[in-house]
C-alpha cells in the first residue's frame, strides 16, 4: 500500500485502485467535499505527476486520467478550478519523498499492467450517486437517475418562471453543457434535447438551462449534476446524440418518436390547464414587450406545451 495523507486530502493506492479522499479542513474546496471520496481504477490512469507549486513553496500531485474514462470530466470538459479538482493533491515540501514513492508506485503498476492510454470507449468510473440536488442561483436541479427536474427560484427571469418547472427524461436528452461560474463572468447548466440543440438561447431565457450567475462556490457543485446526467447517457465514443438525431424540421419519425412516457413529457392533470393558459399567457405578453423574440418565444412556447403535453 502507497499513501500520503495530507492537509489537503489522501491519496492511497493498493495496486489496483486510487482512492481519492478529500480533507476536511476549511480550505479544501466545497466541490471536493460534497463530491466526496473517488475510487479510480488503474486502467482508467493516463499518467501521474508530482511538480512544483513555486508559489507556495509545495508540491502537487496531479492525476491524469484517460479521455473518455470519468463522467465528471466528460461533463465539465476541463473546466472545474484548479481548487476544485479532485484528481490534484497539494502536499507539503518536508513530504516529497512520499509523493514521489506514492508516483512510482503507480507508475510502476501503470507499466506492469500495460494500461493503455487511448480513450476508452466507456465510463471507467461510475460518476456522482444519486439522487443529487443542487440549489443554485437561478433556482433547484435535481436527477433521481432518470428524470431531470427545474425548480426556478424567485431570482430567476420572468421568462423561465412563466414555464413552470421542467421536468426531462433520459430519453429527452442529446448531452449537457457545462460551464462554471467564474466569479467574473457568468456561467451555465444546459440540457439540450434534439428539439433545443440547433437553436440557444440566452442562459437567462432558457426553460432547458441554469444561469449560474451567484455564489460561484455553490453553483459550481451544479457539476454534480451534469456528471450524473453525462454518466448515464451514451459515451461520446458511441457518436450517439449527434450523427443519428434529425433536424427538427423533418417532423416525427427520428429519435424523438415514440410515446409521450418514454419522451419523458409528463401527462397534465387535472386542474393544470388554467396554469397552462396562464403561462401561455404570460409568454405572449414577454413577446408584445419585446423581452423575447420571435424565436425565442417560439422555442420557449414549445416547451410549455410539452410539459402540459
Amino acid at each position: 500500500m502507497a499513501e500520503i495523507i495530507q492537509r489537503d486530502g489522501t491519496w492511497a493506492f493498493d495496486g489496483s485502485t486510487i482512492r481519492i479522499t478529500p480533507g476536511l479542513h476549511r480550505s479544501v474546496a466545497l466541490f471536493r467535499q460534497t463530491y466526496g471520496e473517488i475510487s479510480v481504477p488503474l486502467e482508467a490512469v493516463a499518467g501521474v505527476v508530482h511538480e512544483p507549486d513555486r508559489r507556495r513553496g509545495r508540491l502537487r500531485l496531479r492525476l491524469r486520467l484517460r479521455e473518455g474514462a470519468d463522467p465528471l470530466l466528460q461533463a465539465t470538459g476541463g473546466r472545474l478550478p484548479g481548487a476544485a479538482d479532485p484528481y490534484r493533491l497539494t502536499v507539503a515540501a518536508d513530504r516529497s519523498g512520499v509523493a514521489e514513492y506514492v508516483v512510482e508506485e503507480i507508475r510502476q503498476a501503470l507499466f506492469l499492467e500495460k494500461v493503455p492510454k487511448e480513450p476508452t470507449t466507456g465510463y471507467l468510473l461510475p460518476g456522482p450517486p444519486v439522487p443529487v440536488s443542487v440549489r443554485s442561483s437561478d433556482g433547484t436541479v435535481s436527477f433521481d437517475g432518470n428524470r431531470v427536474r427545474i425548480d426556478w427560484a424567485d431570482t430567476s427571469g420572468r421568462v423561465k418562471r412563466a414555464t413552470g418547472p421542467r421536468i426531462l427524461g433520459l430519453g429527452d436528452l442529446v448531452r449537457v453543457e457545462w460551464l462554471p461560474n467564474s466569479g467574473h463572468g457568468d456561467g451555465f447548466l444546459r440540457f439540450v434535447t434534439p428539439e433545443t440543440m440547433y437553436r440557444e438561447l440566452p442562459p437567462e431565457r432558457d426553460p432547458h438551462s441554469l444561469d449560474l450567475w451567484g455564489n460561484a462556490r455553490r453553483d459550481l457543485l451544479t457539476a454534480l449534476v451534469a456528471a450524473a446526467v453525462t454518466a448515464r447517457l451514451p459515451h461520446p465514443s458511441t457518436g450517439a446524440g449527434t450523427a443519428r438525431l434529425p433536424h427538427p424540421s423533418t417532423g416525427a419519425g427520428g429519435v424523438c418518436g415514440g410515446s409521450d412516457r418514454r419522451r419523458g413529457v409528463v401527462p397534465a392533470r387535472p386542474g393544470h390547464h388554467d396554469v397552462l393558459l396562464r403561462r401561455l399567457r404570460e409568454l405572449g405578453e414577454l413577446h408584445r414587450d419585446g423581452v423575447l423574440t420571435d424565436e425565442e418565444f417560439a422555442t420557449t412556447k414549445a416547451a410549455v406545451l410539452r410539459g402540459f403535453g
